[in-house]
């Protein structure tokens, strides 16, 4: 066990479709930042000009407390291979969901039951699926993590998860197996719910992907040496992009990339919904000739504010609004390579295109100011994200606090990331639920980096991370079964002078720990599990930046079908492991 260094201190129920934003042709609009808030909620039908209604419940329905109960679950079935695709016109190996990168949308209601059946169909890997930002509300079981909530899927299984959607807005799965979603195994998700401002029509998500013709397996060597890995290849928008190709020799360069593409039609407001899926760097997103109304952070409602780019950092999602009142024409969509926080060989040809004429195929002749703006690999100011359901942080139980350092070990392990002098290595054939699961809890290793909450429900835990690695990169920090409320950041080591922010502060599931500087977060012991948290960076992750939360175990409990499942799992996993074919542990493991 690490040891930290503590300090005092629905009336009737919507539809899927009805939920999902269509347009209505309806007399004059208001303004997209019209005061949601004026609207009678108890009294109204979710629509274009109601955004904040939703059956008995609304946008003041605070989410952590209840939730509604539809009593519809939404299923899907998942296939996980070894396929060629050329997703920028580059062909190459890439891991994917039924064939398809990005993978299929799961879309679900408030409240809805989501069932997921993963059958893996690699030849070699194992896998797991983890559904990035879900509260899973004692549902541990079903968080998706190998080596914490279960043994990895081996190849030939399968496995089922089953979630309750407790919170609405935008978010992603993705395979937490090693680096295994930074080559494909990753898709959207949609929680249809009430909004803090109105729109037309919802757009779905804009997927942001770093991605990498070279496989991030084989660079994995180079992100273990201090100097880092080598500049990645390309960027994708909802899987597309377009590769110039410069070897003719090159028979991989098929030159088959395209744009991603939206249609507007003037005068009306659309909801965008932003994921930066990525492996390693920031985007600055932003639209030619329109602004940005973000309404959302992560699974948050927040009060809306109007600004031309929005800044989004690994796991991050932010839901925009944008007003179709520019000149009709076509404008780039922008998603900005932050070259300070990582080198790309395309940084600033990432890109969709806006066409007000769905015939026209021209390519835009527009610019942004933000091609000029500093690069900037942290979030956006936290003033801004003011959640609009107000929450308070409680007094803290406990304050913990955590000194993040780097050290370099013999290869193959080189450069690691250190919380308190250790990192994270589980195994994957023994994860922190089958242990606690067999009243085995006292041989955890030490790299297992387990943190032991208070005892007793409610508890309010506050966390202290400090950055004192000398290394000029943020990181940011996902944390699983929780929102973060995030009392504050800021440069050098955190003090008894540092200011917090204890009324309302901002709430997410991943923020960003700036370079050299100190992250303080609560949150409430409401919800027991073994909760990863860690750095949404691919290479830092499996260097070992993280740690488990371990949260009242005596009350984690499993169905008849869920323990069985744990164990059937990890019988089979240990069975495949033991032949020599098996794919070799080479890192963190999640």
């Amino acid at each position: 066990m690490m040891r930290p260094w503590t300090i005092l201190i629905a009336s009737s129920w919507l539809s899927l479709a009805a939920a999902s934003a269509s347009a209505s042709a309806c007399a004059a609009k208001p303004s997209v930042a019209a005061e949601i808030a004026s609207i009678d909620h108890d009294n109204c039908e979710h629509g274009p000009n109601s955004r904040g209604c939703w059956g008995d419940y609304s946008i003041n329905t605070n989410y952590y407390e209840q939730a509604p109960d539809t009593g519809v679950t939404r299923e899907y079935w998942f296939v996980v291979e070894n396929i060629t695709m050329a997703p920028d016109g580059y062909e190459q190996h890439v891991l994917a969901i039924n064939r398809s990168i990005p993978g299929p949308l799961i879309e679900a209601n408030w409240g809805d039951e989501v069932v997921i059946h993963v059958t893996n169909n690699m030849e070699r890997n194992g896998t797991a699926i983890h559904w990035h930002g879900i509260r899973q509300l004692n549902n541990n079981a079903h968080d998706g993590v190998p080596g914490v909530t279960q043994c990895p899927i081996p190849p030939g299984g399968s496995y089922t998860y089953r979630w309750k959607a407790e919170q609405y807005g935008t978010s992603w799965y993705h395979s937490h197996f090693s680096l295994q979603y930074s080559v494909g195994l990753q898709g959207p998700m949609i929680i249809h719910g009430p909004a803090t401002a109105n729109y037309d029509e919802d757009l779905g998500t804009v997927m942001l992907q770093d991605w990498s013709h070279v496989s991030p397996f084989a660079m994995w060597w180079y992100a273990r040496v201090p100097s880092g890995p080598p500049s990645l290849s390309n960027s994708l928008i909802n899987g597309k992009n377009i590769f110039r190709c410069t070897d003719p020799l090159d028979k991989n360069c098929l030159g088959t990339g395209e744009r991603s593409e939206w249609h507007f039609e003037k005068g009306k407001r659309y909801r965008m919904r932003l994921v930066n899926t990525g492996l390693y760097s920031n985007f600055r997103f932003a639209i030619d000739g329109h602004n940005l109304t973000v309404i959302a952070n992560d699974f948050v409602p927040i009060e809306p504010y109007t600004t031309d780019n929005v800044i989004i950092s690994m796991g991050q999602r932010y839901d925009v609004i944008v007003e179709a009142n520019a000149p009709e024409d076509n404008y780039w969509l922008r998603a900005i390579w932050q070259t300070s926080c990582c080198p790309n060989d395309y940084a600033n040809d990432t890109l969709g295109i806006i066409r007000y004429d769905p015939q026209s195929t021209a390519l835009p002749n527009t610019t942004h100011p933000a091609l000029h703006y500093p690069d900037n690999c942290d979030d956006e100011p936290a003033e801004k994200l003011v959640p609009h359901v107000k929450v308070d942080a409680g007094p803290p139980a406990r304050t913990d606090v955590f000194n993040l350092y780097r050290h370099t070990y013999d290869m193959p392990r080189g450069f690691m990331w250190t919380l308190n002098d250790t990192y994270l290595w589980i195994d994957w054939s023994k994860p922190t639920n089958l242990l606690v699961a067999e009243n085995d809890t006292t041989i955890f290793p030490p790299n297992y980096l387990l943190y032991h909450t208070p005892d007793g429900p409610n508890q309010w835990v506050y966390i202290v991370f400090n950055d004192i690695s000398e290394r000029n990169r943020s990181h940011p920090m996902h944390l699983h079964g929780h929102d973060f409320f995030l009392l504050g950041t800021g440069e050098g080591n955190f003090t008894k002078d540092s200011p917090l922010q204890l009324k309302n502060p901002p709430r997410r599931d991943t923020a960003s720990w700036p370079k050299r500087g100190y992250m303080v977060f609560a949150y409430k012991t409401d919800n027991p599990g073994a909760w990863l948290i860690h750095c949404h960076i691919a290479w830092h992750s499996s260097q070992g930046l993280g740690m488990q939360m371990l949260e009242r175990p005596g009350e984690m409990t499993y169905t008849e079908d869920e323990d069985q499942a744990l164990h059937q799992t990890c019988q089979s996993w240990n069975k495949f492991y033991e032949s020599p074919e098996q794919y070799i542990q080479e890192d963190s493991g999640i």
